[in-house]
């Protein structure tokens, strides 16, 4: 689809589909770095469709698979319904307010840091590395206590190994909400849901 007039076009690596995205405005691309930070997503595709809602056509901005349930996001506009069935497919619809994109800025901020090391480190990091990592996280750990601990690696491919499974939702860091990432960030392993 072309470019809405006036918006600021932002392209990135959706490591998720393994291409280039096009975002379109920086809400659009706030929410595109949620969407590759949350390891329930398993994938999503962006811009996807038109709702034809009270005889107007409303933009979808994504479309997202998460578990079994497919969701339309719409960045900022309230949309008065909340599913649709298109192509014979249901589908849940939700709206993205600009106070929820707000209320995460220090998350997305962190994940814009994230997203280009793992991508850059994609191919380099060996499964051996990842499952070390894994046993040495037993509890909450600094970063900088585990690039100390695997000193003798490559620490750009480590600190990509770590947000590998931090991305793939193997590992857990909570403080990334509210602080921004630094050597003292915690990562700690993700407990057995059963």
């Amino acid at each position: 689809m072309a470019r809405p007039r006036g918006s600021r076009r932002i392209e990135i690596y959706g490591l998720k589909l393994d291409r280039r995205v096009q975002c379109f405005g920086e809400a659009a691309y706030g929410q595109w770095v949620c969407l590759e930070a949350d390891p329930s997503i398993q994938t999503y595709c962006e811009r996807p469709a038109f709702l034809e809602i009270d005889n107007e056509k409303l933009l979808v901005d994504f479309w997202i698979k998460q578990g079994d349930q497919e969701t339309l996001l719409i960045i900022g506009e309230e949309c008065s319904v909340q599913n649709t069935t298109l192509a014979k497919a249901y589908y849940a619809v939700k709206t993205i307010s600009q106070n929820e994109l707000a209320a995460a800025q220090v998350w997305i901020e962190n994940w814009e840091r994230i997203l280009p090391i793992i991508t850059s480190c994609r191919g380099l990091v060996a499964d051996t590395l990842l499952k070390s990592i894994e046993k040495l996280i037993t509890e909450p750990m600094q970063l900088s206590h585990i690039e100390r601990e695997l000193a003798t690696s490559e620490p750009t491919i480590v600190r990509g190994a770590i947000f590998t499974l931090l991305h793939r939702g193997q590992l857990r860091a909570p403080q990334l909400l509210t602080e921004p990432l630094s050597f003292l960030t915690r990562f700690e392993p993700v407990k057995d849901k059963s």
